[in-house]
């Protein structure tokens, strides 16, 4: 898929043929062109009980091989307890892997069907809870390629042609593509829910502040929108992310490749590895494939930096829900109470927000870290990239579901925000605009203004009570007109620049989000 084509959280349609002998099942993932799949609720119990093995030993040992490997070993190996949550895209590859073996003559057709109905009907135990997850079979492939191979004995040929490394690394991309798929689609809601609490407050002025001092007055509206802002640069990493997921590693092996003929052609295309006008995209280096977890990075990396813009986003939240600030109430549904102090509403749900960003950031750190010193090509190492990669997606996830829901459980104080935003004190610069209207340099208007503001903290009153005459007494320049600077609904008017917070500006970016979060690609 070409990342032009996917808007909005949806991939866009493709002409993909169903591959043989795959009937249409809830839990099949969604494809590029394919919709349905469902959230994981819970997918069976893990046994981490020590079972009698076969005199061979799991599935992953060979011959060369005399013993089983001891318990204490397979505990500590195990991925089980978190890996099983690919069964879903670890299935449809392998049904697509057995209809290219089938293709090149490698499995018969009776084979194949069996193959399939086997690998269905352990989805449908999986999906219904019913599956019994082995951890001394190590991981997901190993769970699900032993109980086929009980159940039809096709299933021996399975594994042909293919490696468990370029296995992961393939269930990895198709997971990570449905993930994203999802959270554009969520940030987008996001997106909806900021800027409908603007638009349901388009009147609604704030003090605006750097170094967490009032700074200039701006409608809540545009302070908002800064958010919306950051989101879509969020979710456009995230579209542009998953042009580099989209390409098919299965094929590659261990790392070298294979002698047999394999269709990887075929494959790609079935698993909806394709551009824009349908071609399939291969990864064009065995070793590089199997090795890759660059994607993985990216989209943690760009998970990082949601977390840190959702953060932030947060702490703007916890500080106008304050009693020292006073600008929003959030819904009781959405804080907590003291434990002692029973006047007390907490914003938890924001305080979380915020403090969750630590942990996916510290997963962008393990993985980087992780792979720093790997040499080619695949490391028992990478095993553990798999935790902080779910827990980004599962955090970054949830945290902007929260958000958009919290927005909307927002109460603004309108009373509170008019009584800050009035704060003369934020016109101070518009009073020095007004000098450089009158050709005074801005450096002179400045420090004259700085002088006006002194002399009205000297004789303790707000700086628009001053008089023209106490004005001049700061700087003779001061026109008849400069007390009018601190009329406030006069200065937004004047705000006229594109970006700016000004009535107008403000209005027409309302408008505009709202046109382009009603587009059904999502602009």
């Amino acid at each position: 898929m070409d990342c032009r084509t996917f808007r909005g959280g949806r991939a866009a349609p493709s002409e993909r043929k169903r591959f043989p002998g795959v009937t249409s099942v809830a839990w099949l993932p969604t494809l590029p062109g394919r919709r349905g799949g469902q959230v994981l609720c819970g997918a069976g119990s893990i046994s981490m009980k020590k079972k009698q093995q076969q005199k061979d030993g799991p599935v992953s040992r060979s011959g060369r091989f005399a013993g089983a490997v001891s318990a204490a070993v397979q505990e500590f190996s195990e991925s089980i307890s978190f890996d099983w949550r690919l069964w879903r895209h670890d299935i449809l590859g392998s049904m697509v892997h057995a209809t290219m073996l089938a293709k090149i003559g490698l499995l018969t057709e009776t084979e194949l069907k069996a193959i399939v109905a086997g690998l269905e009907a352990i989805g449908e135990e999986i999906s219904a809870g019913k599956f019994t997850w082995r951890a001394d079979l190590e991981d997901v492939h190993m769970n699900i390629e032993a109980a086929l191979t009980e159940r039809v004995p096709a299933g021996a040929k399975l594994h042909t042609g293919r490696s468990r490394n370029d296995q992961v690394a393939l269930d990895m991309r198709m997971w990570l593509r449905d993930e994203t798929v999802a959270l554009v689609g969520e940030l987008r809601e996001l997106q909806q829910a900021l800027v409908e609490l603007g638009a349901r407050h388009p009147e609604v002025l704030v003090p605006g502040y750097t170094h967490l001092q009032r700074g200039q007055p701006v409608h809540l509206a545009h302070h908002l929108l800064a958010y919306v802002e950051m989101l879509d640069r969020d979710r456009a990493r995230f579209q542009d992310g998953f042009e580099r997921i989209n390409f098919c590693p299965l094929g590659s092996g261990a790392l070298a490749g294979s002698s047999l003929p394999l269709d990887r052609e075929m494959v790609a295309r079935l698993l909806g590895f394709t551009d824009a006008r349908g071609r399939p995209r291969l990864t064009a280096n065995s070793m590089d494939a199997v090795s890759d977890r660059d994607f993985v990075v990216e989209f943690c990396a760009s998970g990082a930096l949601l977390a840190v813009h959702l953060s932030r986003l947060a702490e703007d939240l916890v500080l106008w829900s304050s009693a020292e600030f006073g600008f929003i109430r959030i819904a009781d549904a959405y804080t907590t109470g003291s434990s002692l102090m029973p006047q007390k509403k907490n914003p938890d749900v924001a305080e979380l927000t915020r403090g969750k960003s630590a942990r996916v950031i510290g997963n962008l750190v393990s993985l980087l870290t992780l792979l720093k010193g790997l040499p080619m090509t695949y490391n028992r190492d990478l095993q553990e990239d798999k935790e902080r990669l779910f827990d980004t997606a599962d955090t970054v996830r949830a945290c902007v579901r929260l958000t958009a829901r919290m927005l909307a459980n927002v109460e603004v104080l309108r009373e509170n925000c008019a009584v800050a935003a009035a704060d003369p004190a934020l016109l101070a610069t518009d009073l020095a605009d007004h000098l450089v209207l009158q050709g005074v340099p801005f450096r002179e208007a400045h420090h004259a203004v700085g002088k006006v503001v002194a002399k009205a903290e000297a004789l303790r009153r707000p700086l628009n009570q001053l008089s023209l005459a106490e004005l001049r007494d700061c700087d003779p320049r001061f026109g008849d007109d400069a007390t009018a600077a601190f009329d406030l609904q006069r200065a937004m008017k004047r705000r006229t620049a594109p970006g700016s917070p000004g009535t107008g500006p403000v209005a027409r970016q309302i408008k505009r989000w709202q046109r382009e979060l009603q587009k059904p690609d999502g602009g």
